[in-house]
């Protein structure tokens, strides 16, 4: 049997194995795959090992042999997954595989911009501290976590594992969510995102992305966000009006933002958040940590066992 892993650069850089999926069958590798080179890399192959390539009606026409696609991500909008279900084949996804990884940027994001830490190791290193007549300088306004209250978009398994680490630094929790479940000590639901925004220091976007949410962050809901408040986004870029963030941020009506995501990716230049004042952003690297890269590895091996026993796990 031969398995086309199109684009496995993402997931493996060379410090992982392929060697769960080539004890399976015949494995063809390809670091990364233009769409318009999918029918052909995938010939007569039955299998197709994904991440981020385009498999929509045209392509699942052509590849009269596929049987099964293992998407390596959580996501998966970038299968028509109706269409793929209505011909026979098999799509899985890797669910829960990076919550701990995308918690700690979460955090890497907030005390970055809570501490500065990077941005003084930058001015140190520029000479700074040297040339101090102190015995120390501060430079951004530096704040504490612990009394701060941090309002979550999305109570999945990342929203709730936000709140458990905030509740260890010592903060108050908001917690929006369309669907409540029991309410657990130490933390509030917000009746409405507004409440939410109102009412945090912090707000961290942890929900998926669909029709109902996109945009939910621009002009009209940052007008109810404190102006010493700061925005958290692991979760999808789509979920912010980055114009509108951007001129928020550039005109003080938040205090910063932290972004791991963007609703293009790679970056285009033109995006206004890459200029606009008190934002870090990351390259979409919250998942990205070896100990992830790795349950996903395994996770995706898995899958395809599972489907070869007859026995599909993990189906979208």
């Amino acid at each position: 049997m031969k398995i086309v892993i199109l684009d496995g650069y993402c997931l493996n850089h060379g410090d992982l194995s392929w060697e769960k999926f080539s004890s399976l069958g015949e494995i063809v590798l390809y670091a990364r795959t233009p769409y318009d080179k999918i029918v052909e890399r995938m010939g007569d192959a039955s299998v197709m090992i994904t991440n981020k390539c385009t498999i929509d009606k045209k392509v699942l026409d052509e590849l009269k042999e596929l049987k099964y696609v293992g998407v390596l991500a959580t996501g998966y909008n970038n299968v028509d997954v109706d269409y793929a279900r209505s011909k026979g084949v098999v799509v899985t996804n890797i669910p829960a595989y990076s919550t701990e990884s995308v918690v700690q940027t979460v955090f890497g994001l907030i005390t970055e911009l809570y501490s500065g830490i990077g941005y003084h190791n930058d001015t140190v290193k520029n000479g700074d501290w040297e040339r101090c007549q102190d015995f120390c300088y501060y430079r951004t306004g530096m704040h504490q976590l612990f009394g701060k209250t941090i309002g979550i978009v999305g109570a999945g398994r990342i929203g709730l594992r936000v709140k458990d680490v905030a509740k260890a630094y010592g903060m108050n929790v908001l917690i929006y969510s369309k669907s409540q479940h029991a309410v657990e000590d130490g933390f509030k639901y917000a009746t409405t995102l507004e409440d939410l925004y109102e009412n945090s220091d912090i707000v961290s976007l942890n929900c998926p992305l669909d029709s109902s949410n996109e945009k939910m962050i621009n002009e009209e809901s940052l007008s109810h966000f404190k102006s010493n408040a700061i925005l958290i986004n692991t979760a999808r870029g789509g979920l912010i009006d980055e114009l509108a963030l951007a001129q928020a941020l550039n005109n003080g009506k938040i205090a910063g933002a932290g972004v791991d995501v963007l609703s293009k990716e790679p970056a285009s230049s033109d995006n206004p958040l890459l200029k606009a004042k008190n934002i870090v952003i990351t390259p979409h690297v919250a998942w990205a940590t070896i100990e992830a890269r790795r349950a996903l590895m395994d996770i995706a091996a898995n899958n395809l066992t599972a489907f070869l026993n007859g026995k599909p796990i993990n189906v979208v």
